[in-house]
Parts: C-alpha cells; structure tokens; sequence
C-alpha cells in the first residue's frame, strides 16, 4: 500500500471514529431523553442517531478493506468495497426515513381523527437541541475531511449527520409547538418529522445512484473523456485514439484505449511514449489510476 494510501486510511479511520463516539453518546442520551421525557419523536430520533453509529461501523470496516492492493483474486484492487458501504449507508438512510415517513403519517391520521398525543417533556427538547448543535458541526467536520481526501463514503457518511440534524430540527420544532402552544399544536411533532424524512429520502437517492452507476460500469462524463483524449492527442506521435473505455473503481477510475503510432517505430521507442502518456494521465487523474493501452501501427 502507497504511503498516500495509508495516510488517507487513517484521515478515514480518524473523521469516522470521531463521528462514531459522538453518535455514540447522542444515542445514549437521547433514548433517556425520550423515555425520561415521554417523548416518542425523541426516541425515533435516537433509532436515527442508532443507524448513524452503525453506518459509522460500516465504513471502517469497509475502507480497511477498500485500501488493500491489488491481488490475486481482485486485479483491479479492492476500490469498490467502498462504493459498497456508500450504497449500504445510503440503504440505511432510505430506510430511516421511509420508516420516519411512514410513522408519521400515522400520527397524523391518529390526530385528524380525534385522538390527542400525550404531550413531551423539557428534556426532550434540550436534547433536541443539542443533538442539532453536535450533528452540524459533526456534518461540517466530516464533509470537509471526505472531500480534501476524496472519499465517497465519508462524505455520504457527512451526509447521513446532517440528516440526523435535520431531524432533529424537525424533532425540536415539533416539541416545542407541543409543549408552548397546547394540545391543538401537538401535531407539529409529526408533521415536522414527515417534511424532514422527505429531505432524508432525497439524500438516500442522491448516494445510491451513483453508486449504482459504478456498479454497473458507468462510463465517466463526456467532459472527462474528452480531457483523456485531449491529453493522449498532446503527443504529436499519437493519432486516432479509439476504442475509450472508462469507469469507476471506488474513488479512483480505470481508462482503457488503443491507439496508432508509427509502425517503424521500435518497441523501447512506443513504450516510452506510452509510459508518458501513461504518467501524464496520472498527474490529471490520480496515481492510482489503472490504465491500459493497446497500441497499433498506422502504417
């Protein structure tokens, strides 16, 4: 493993474990807030926060995976372990806030239809707050370490604390309306936390399809491949580059290509301009990146 490899493993390891011992105490405190304070919107927040610590989980056993070198049975390394616990966490959350939207449409129905609900405690409501307080500058911390070292899984997982966040929001206006308006407002509770699990499910969506792209070999934008061949074409010994193939591999991606070369040319000669090629591609894309070239003659 390149020493940039290890080092971006631990920036992974170092932001995730933060985030999970946060995730952690949160869970803890707000189930007694919500038991304590005969709050069930608290006590649906902290099954949330419950799948933020799990997902947490997730990515440091699958980047420990994702970051191995390539072997015997995994040519092309192990990238894609990573984009796994990306779909996984993104699972995760579309399940979070279908249930949230779910329960509370019920409660909302249950409302409508004559039947009060019990009113919150205070310690709901300051758990509330400072689980949005914690969770944004979770969010802030986390998403600016996933994206200075490019890594998928920890910016989804930077997602899944701002949801966390918003849904806590939703929880402490909802809260709130029930404990300082009176029983006519206690339906902000559920309305709060459906508009909340929408923004949830809009994420989910936003994780996976990419992910989902990856998997099933997605060719990178036209705007890329066009900067592939621009590059390639840059070497005045290169000409018709043709057969492009590229995709993802985890975060880093793979570019596949035949090219013409004068069939004079001896073999050191072409591989020389090949490895050129080869390095420039890196510089723009990466070092890790897997290239392949086929080369022909063109005469």
């Amino acid at each position: 493993m390149s020493n940039n490899s290890t080092q971006r493993q631990k920036e992974i390891y170092k932001v995730t474990l933060s985030g999970s011992i946060v995730n952690l105490l949160l869970v803890i405190f707000k189930f007694l807030a919500g038991i304590i304070g005969n709050s069930a919107a608290m006590i649906a927040d902290a099954i949330h926060s419950l799948s933020d610590f799990i997902t947490d989980i997730i990515v440091i056993a699958f980047v420990r995976i994702a970051g191995k070198p390539e072997d015997k049975s995994h040519n092309y390394g192990h990238g894609k372990y990573e984009t796994l616990a990306t779909a996984i966490i993104g699972t995760v959350l579309l399940f979070v806030g279908t249930s949230i939207f779910i329960n509370s449409a019920k409660s909302i129905i249950v409302f409508c239809n004559g039947k009060p609900i019990e009113a919150p405690g205070i310690l709901a409501l300051a758990a509330a707050f400072i689980s949005i307080v914690s969770k944004e500058i979770l969010y802030q911390y986390t998403i600016y370490k996933g994206r200075k070292i490019n890594s998928k899984a920890v910016i989804a997982n930077a997602w899944h604390h701002r949801s966390d966040a918003l849904s806590s929001v939703g929880t402490l206006i909802g809260i709130g309306g029930a404990i300082f308006l009176g029983k006519s407002w206690r339906v902000l509770d559920p309305i709060a936390a459906l508009i909340v699990s929408l923004f949830i499910i809009k994420v989910s969506i936003q994780l996976i399809k990419p992910c989902i792209d990856e998997l099933l070999e997605k060719s990178l934008p036209k705007e890329t491949e066009e900067k592939i061949l621009s590059i390639i074409l840059s070497f005045p010994q290169i000409s018709s580059p043709h057969h492009l193939r590229t995709r993802h591999i985890g975060n880093n991606i793979a570019i596949e290509i035949h090219i013409r070369m004068d069939g004079t040319m001896t073999l050191k000669e072409a591989h020389d301009i090949t490895k050129q090629i080869e390095q420039s591609l890196k510089e723009e894309f990466g070092k890790e990146t897997h290239i392949g070239i086929h080369m022909e003659p063109k005469n």
